[in-house]
């Protein structure tokens, strides 16, 4: 009896391929509902819940590189061969806690990978899927955010995690906190809205992709959100979103008499709701948050410079300071100050770029910055070229959010960085065009 090997070995990997798949969709799941396992379903197992999608990303990393889905290439080779220096470093010359280098290599060793693995094994169909998923999630979600926001901080849609009383909003304006959804902090429900607005409207131009009352709803609890969140980051990010738009409309004519009636539909929808009763305390400590915080930073074009470049100026101008070889991997995390310290801490730096440099050193340091500028510009560039040959505006809508976030995002937090990986090979999986 004859044996096609080849057809064999097909089907094995396309089995392996279906299998991936699944499990990059229980990590977004897993990413999604993290905080609310860890505040209402398990609160005593909110520690080890903290790196719940670890052995998931383990399984899909070993997987992948059995089947040959993990291809090399010159991000993946710099980012292992640095991380393995930096964590002997650590353990010679660092804090040499085994469990705190542990945590800080996980980030690129682990997670990192996972971006070029949703690229090779995602198409762009498996990446609008995702976006449903984005679009359905919309509403619900602004109404617990809604709930939290309207309820006590000691109610129990508010519990913190490990099931904490005292509440998990972070402070507001007007004696109103930001609302964690299902999060375990404002960060993931800052995250989870700036993508959703990226699909909500990438299908507004693609509408036969979804059911039009479906993105309606989701339009209008996404606009609904940016008050209730009392975010600026929110905002900005919806504005930047939008401003994305622009350039990629204008390349594609065929968008340009459709984006008047969406970007104007947009509009009154925003504006209706910051006028509407329900949302007026909302709409009101959001006002006085964006207000304030504007003040005391030096005004808004101050806050935006800041937020974009203060993070790149202070991470090289403290370094001089530091070790040359960095004080360890995992610090600069809030776990591994936790592990270290008792305390849950910035014993690095808030900023990201600082982070990285005082864990693993300047050299080193610049090593892991430079690889994640350079994964954005390669993003950047395709995106480019795809918005000229095909004019699908997706994986560009993707970027307005990824752009900051892979590039700067503060991946010592395990929310944030799940959602970088995400929105990260979601952008590169755009660019195949054929399901598998």
């Amino acid at each position: 009896m004859h044996i096609n090997y080849s057809t064999v070995q097909q089907q094995k990997e396309a089995k392996a391929k279906r299998n991936i798949k699944k499990a990059i969709w229980l990590y977004f799941w897993l990413l999604i509902f993290e905080g609310a396992l860890r505040k209402w379903v398990l609160p005593a197992l909110a520690a080890p819940l903290l790196i719940v999608r670890d052995p998931v990303a383990i399984w899909i990393l070993i997987t992948a590189i059995s089947n040959n889905f993990l291809k090399r290439n010159i991000f993946l080779f710099a980012v292992i061969v640095t991380t393995a220096i930096s964590f002997i470093t650590t353990m010679l010359v660092g804090h040499q806690n085994l469990f705190v280098a542990v945590f800080g290599a996980r980030i690129f060793l682990l997670h990192f990978p996972l971006i070029f693995v949703i690229a090779n094994v995602f198409s762009h169909d498996d990446v609008v899927k995702m976006g449903k998923a984005f679009v359905w999630l919309t509403p619900p979600m602004t109404l617990l955010i809604a709930f939290q926001f309207y309820s006590p901080q000691t109610a129990w849609v508010n519990r913190g995690v490990g099931g904490d009383e005292s509440g998990a909003g972070f402070s507001g304006a007007l004696g109103y906190f930001r609302p964690p959804a299902t999060f375990s902090f404002i960060s993931g429900t800052t995250l989870f809205f700036s993508l959703a607005g990226a699909f909500i409207l990438y299908f507004w131009f693609n509408a036969s992709y979804i059911k039009k009352w479906l993105l309606i709803l989701a339009t209008v609890a996404w606009l609904a959100s940016i008050p209730i969140c009392i975010s600026r980051t929110l905002f900005f990010q919806a504005v930047a979103t939008v401003l994305f738009l622009l350039p990629a409309i204008l390349r594609n004519p065929k968008y340009i008499s459709r984006a008047f009636v969406v970007m104007g539909s947009i509009a009154g929808i925003f504006v209706i709701l910051a006028l509407s009763p329900i949302l007026q305390s909302a709409t009101e400590a959001f006002s006085a948050r964006y207000n304030s915080a504007n003040e005391s930073g030096g005004g808004v074009q101050v806050v935006l410079l800041d937020r974009i470049f203060g993070g790149i100026i202070s991470a090289f101008q403290y370094s001089y300071d530091q070790p040359f070889l960095g004080y360890g991997l995992g610090m600069g995390t809030s776990a591994g100050s936790q592990l270290l310290t008792g305390k849950a801490q910035f014993l690095i730096s808030e900023q990201e770029w600082a982070r990285m440099i005082g864990e693993s050193g300047l050299l080193l340091g610049i090593v892991f910055i430079l690889v994640r500028v350079g994964v954005v510009f390669s993003a950047l560039r395709s995106s480019l070229r795809q918005l000229a040959t095909s004019g699908d505006i997706l994986p560009w809508l993707l970027l307005s959010v990824g752009f900051l976030q892979i590039s700067q995002g503060e991946w010592g937090g395990p929310t944030i960085l799940g959602f970088s990986v995400i929105i990260g090979g979601l952008m590169f999986a755009c660019f195949k065009k054929v399901s598998d």
